[in-house]
């Protein structure tokens, strides 16, 4: 009896992935914030929950959560926002975020075979976490963790220590902010949306800086003849 929750806000230019700016533009990280999600609501639909929740911070959903349950998210930091999610919610609750399109199904089966710990914890590469799983959800686990740093998971996992909870760790994963990020993520799962998407603008961004190198060469012979 576990139910999923993905955090997620409305995939708009300028409101999403702005740190891929430049050399994407703020349309094109937009796209790449969609695929990304659209990886992770594709796996989490798979995953045998007793309830599929959209923590969503936009108007319009998107269409891959279709079905779901739609959960606005609250206003404050981040914390506060996730704090929110796990006091909505009774039973265990596995929460993911919107920026590891690479993650699997088999990565996340054993949250779901076998409740022999109060807690799972995904950590990501920068220091903060992926996922965070709670046998007994309560937002007082979350609320105060500062977040969005290079501790950030560091601090969480002492707060769930300090509450005498057992912890099972998941794989550490890439979470995407930067163009590096991106890479990376993409190279290690080429079969997902996302990756399709960054060789799609990859190949856009190349293109456009060809036509503006011609531009300035046919400018330059111009000026000159």
């Amino acid at each position: 009896m576990t139910a999923i929750v993905v955090i997620a806000k409305e995939c708009l230019p300028g409101k999403v992935k702005t740190r891929l700016h430049p050399p994407f533009s703020l349309a094109q990280a937009a796209d790449l914030a969609a695929a990304s999600l659209a990886d992770t609501l594709a796996v989490a639909a798979q995953l045998p929950a007793t309830r599929h929740i959209l923590a969503f911070d936009g108007e319009t959903p998107p269409a891959e959560a279709s079905g779901w349950e739609i959960l606005p998210q609250t206003g404050g930091g981040l914390d506060e926002r996730l704090a929110a999610i796990f006091d909505h919610l009774d039973e265990p609750t596995l929460l993911l975020g919107m920026d590891t399109p690479q993650v699997s199904i088999e990565l996340l089966a054993p949250v779901f075979q076998n409740w022999n710990a109060d807690a799972w914890f995904g950590p990501a590469d920068d220091g903060g976490f992926w996922a965070l799983a709670l046998k007994n959800p309560s937002g007082e686990l979350l609320r105060g963790i500062p977040m969005s740093r290079s501790d950030t998971g560091a601090h969480q996992l002492q707060r769930l220590d300090e509450a005498g909870l057992s912890v099972r760790l998941l794989p550490a994963l890439t979470d995407i902010d930067t163009i590096t990020d991106a890479h990376t993520v993409a190279s290690l799962a080429p079969h997902t949306r996302f990756a399709r998407a960054f060789a799609g603008v990859q190949a856009a961004v190349l293109l456009l800086g060809a036509d503006l190198q011609s531009e300035e060469l046919l400018a330059i012979r111009g000026a000159r003849s």
